[in-house]
């Protein structure tokens, strides 16, 4: 799919995240479950699936024909960073053909001793047509991303850094600065707990919005209820 279909068809609509790691309840190690999910979000009307892992990207293509935005998170000794952190992922994401591919664009640190500068120019060389997508967590990381070519910039990562603002819902100001100075799509992304949050995050100027885990969770889900009952 080209870039151009792809933003046309994202602009204005709800990405869902299907995602699920080691250790989550979702997590079957024998295969992947999350195609499911994805049928469901398919059958909601979203034009597009984030997930992660090589596994999930290729079985919910295969499930769903939607465009996908693939990472794959994995921890290194030495990185902070962990999604899609390294030229393995991003190789092993475009040989399962996923439509984005989604890269940790933060200052955090990389044990690789490269700079996440260095980093990006070296996937956009190697892949000058992939769609790139950067996952920050501030303005200063958005605009570097920007000006380094990589093609979507999201607010993934707002809250998830030692240095970005820790908030109880999403970073809308993130949102609306971003989206005011870049000429690529701003992806509104993180701790989107609710249908009124994804409108005020496409209010704030976000080109399309990332939600997962209020809906595609369940621990997360029932734990929300739970504590609010238990707290009144």
């Amino acid at each position: 799919m080209k870039k151009e279909e792809l933003f046309e068809r994202i602009k204005g609509k709800v990405i869902v995240s299907c995602q699920a790691v080691p250790g989550e309840p979702l997590y079957v190690e024998e295969k992947s479950i999350m195609y499911l999910m994805a049928r469901a979000a398919k059958q909601a009307g979203t034009p597009a699936i984030r997930t992660s892992s090589i596994r999930d990207v290729v079985a919910i293509k295969e499930e769903t024909g939607l465009p996908v935005i693939g990472l794959v998170k994995i921890k290194y000794d030495g990185f902070e960073s962990y999604i899609t952190p390294t030229m393995k992922e991003v190789d092993d994401l475009v040989a399962a053909g996923s439509d984005v591919i989604a890269l940790d664009c933060t200052d955090q640190k990389r044990g690789d001793g490269k700079s996440i500068s260095e980093f990006i120019t070296e996937v956009r060389t190697k892949y000058p047509e992939a769609v790139l997508m950067a996952d920050i967590s501030t303005y200063e990381e958005g605009i570097r991303a920007w000006k380094l070519g990589m093609d979507i910039v999201g607010t993934t990562m707002s809250g998830y850094t030692s240095y970005s603002p820790k908030l109880d819902g999403p970073d809308f100001e993130l949102v609306k600065k971003l989206s005011s100075e870049l000429d690529i799509p701003v992806i509104g992304e993180g701790r989107v707990h609710s249908p009124e949050q994804a409108v005020q995050m496409l209010d704030a100027g976000a080109f399309a919005v990332v939600v997962g885990g209020a809906i595609t969770r369940p621990l997360e889900i029932a734990q929300r209820f739970i504590k609010a009952v238990e707290a009144r």
